[in-house]
């Protein structure tokens, strides 16, 4: 059985405190959701705001494959008629053939709200609907507030959807607007519904109680076949139901279609994808296609996948894009730092006593403040030298950092630094905008001639944080790094009570791996390694 999909992350996303579309932002998430399979996509109010009217001219100008562009607006003013109305001129400016319409089917807006009887607002439902109609556009129909107004005045919200199906709406779209529906009521009053009227039904939640999910899959369960939703769950206040979990739940788990299953692979990439639209950071932790999503900490939990993965995992990772990722913590076992070290193509299984001093190793370097679970770079680097496969590239000799402030203008900092390479000591000084990225630079410099390929490299991410409950000057801090080349990036960690020392620690083992892995690609080509 299929389910349309209808996402409304351009509009009702928008309305997410922490969001601002601009105009290509629009575009460029239009374009990935029909690459995705999306079938409707909501551009958002036309006549509200000139970037929204702009959109629907531009979206025109796309070659889209899959979706249908729907232009959403509101019933007509009180005792105006639909050809004279603004916001209905509006709508047919952005000339697109799919309309949504939001009406109000709880009593208590239509008196407090609207402020207009309860027969003009039906009149405003039905010749909203009956002029849209007659020129042709398919309409979905929003009941706002549907569940909280058929919850205290059943035949008033049933009277509402009726006069809707009555004018021809093409699906009625029941919306649990204020999000504090209760999954069982969902389902109970769909199932009422569906005897009231034979027109096709939709769903819209919002995520107040956190049940926007689970209540958009009970009411298919119950018979709704139109699925609203925004990716990664944006919208106003707790957000909308989140569409990167309600796919993958209905397509994989409950056996619907909609999406196809090749396409899901593109799950992780588009929610990625509209967080950077957003400018917002990815949460690690939602489900499906959070980096977290599948990742093992705990020693059992990893003992358990290396034999089945299926033991703590609900579906296969790649299904939705996602990959399957080992935790090294103080709560790991030989079975994650086996795998761990599988994963940098090391085989240690053979040798218990090795994986039990690096495990040691790491448990003790925990305990001081280190973390490696979003220092891989760091953890490879110590895996690699435990076992001996792993060597020193430059010894540091010395370095100094210096910050200068002079009145008004801005600090400067200048790092000066000697390191030795092989027989060789160079000795150089570099500025920087800080005291750790005049370090950086200075580094770098004094290595480039020896290494040049570190001018690939460039430092992207910078993170301190204290931890210990001393006064703040003697806290121990962790600084987490992340590089890149440009190709790939990777995340290294020191740990210190001096922030310049800690800073230092991170920043060698990002240059190390750097120079680690562009070593193992001259092997690979000289075909040492197999």
């Amino acid at each position: 059985m299929k389910i349309e999909f209808y996402d409304t992350t351009l509009r009702d996303g928008a309305q997410s405190e922490d969001i601002a579309f601009s105009l290509n932002d629009k575009l460029r998430i239009t374009e990935k959701l029909d690459e995705f399979g999306i079938h409707f996509i909501e551009g958002g109010w036309p006549g509200s705001n000139p970037k929204d009217l702009l959109y629907f001219k531009e979206v025109k100008r796309l070659m889209l494959k899959n979706a249908k562009i729907v232009a959403f607006s509101s019933t007509i003013k009180p005792n105006t008629r639909p050809e004279e109305d603004e916001i209905l001129k509006a709508v047919f400016e952005a000339d697109t053939e799919y309309v949504t319409i939001v009406g109000k089917s709880w009593d208590l807006h239509v008196r407090d709200a609207l402020k207009v009887g309860f027969d003009t607002n039906l009149e405003m439902i039905e010749k909203t609907i009956s002029y849209l109609k007659k020129h042709d556009k398919t309409v979905f129909f929003d009941a706002e507030h549907f569940f909280d107004g058929y919850k205290r005045n059943t035949p008033y919200a049933n009277q509402v959807i009726r006069v809707a199906a009555d004018a021809g709406a093409d699906v009625v779209v029941l919306c649990d607007t204020n999000g504090g529906s209760m999954p069982f009521e969902i389902e109970n009053i769909i199932k009422e519904v569906r005897k009231e009227i034979g027109t096709k039904l939709g769903i819209h939640t919002h995520n107040d109680s956190e049940l926007g999910v689970a209540n958009t899959l009970v009411a298919v369960n119950a018979g709704c076949r139109h699925v609203q939703g925004t990716i990664n769950g944006y919208g106003e206040r707790c957000g909308n139901a989140n569409l990167c979990s309600i796919i993958p739940s209905l397509i994989l788990k409950m056996g619907y279609e909609g999406i196809e299953r090749d396409k899901l692979k593109h799950l992780r990439g588009l929610s990625l994808f509209v967080d950077e639209m957003a400018n917002l950071m990815p949460d690690k932790h939602r489900p499906f296609v959070g980096e977290s999503a599948f990742a093992h900490k705990g020693g059992i939990h990893v003992s358990a996948i290396r034999k089945n993965p299926e033991t703590y995992e609900h579906i296969k990772p790649d299904t939705v894009g996602n990959i399957q990722r080992i935790l090294v913590s103080d709560l790991s076992g030989e079975s994650s730092i086996i795998q761990k070290a599988e994963e940098f193509n090391i085989d240690i299984a053979k040798d218990k006593k090795l994986a039990k001093d690096v495990l040691k190793k790491i448990k003790e370097l925990e305990m001081y403040g280190y973390q490696f679970e979003g220092a891989e770079g760091s953890l490879e680097l110590l895996i690699k030298k435990s076992i001996g496969i792993h060597k020193k590239y430059f010894d540091l000799i010395g370095f100094k950092v210096i910050v200068e402030k002079k009145e008004k203008n801005h600090p400067v900092s200048e790092a000066t630094i000697m390191v030795r390479v092989d027989n060789t000591i160079e000795h150089t000084a570099a500025l920087g905008k800080g005291p750790v990225n005049a370090l950086d630079s200075a580094l770098r410099k004094a290595l480039y001639k020896f290494f040049p390929e570190l001018k690939e490299m460039d430092l992207v991410d910078y993170k301190v944080r204290v931890l210990s409950t001393k006064d703040g000057t003697e806290a121990v801090t962790r600084v987490l790094i992340e590089s890149s080349d440009g190709k790939h990036s990777w995340s290294t960690v020191g740990v210190s009570e001096n922030i310049i020392e800690a800073s230092w620690q991170a920043l060698v083992d990002g240059i190390d791996y750097k120079l680690l892995i562009e070593e193992e690609k001259r092997k690979v080509k000289g075909g040492t390694i197999q």
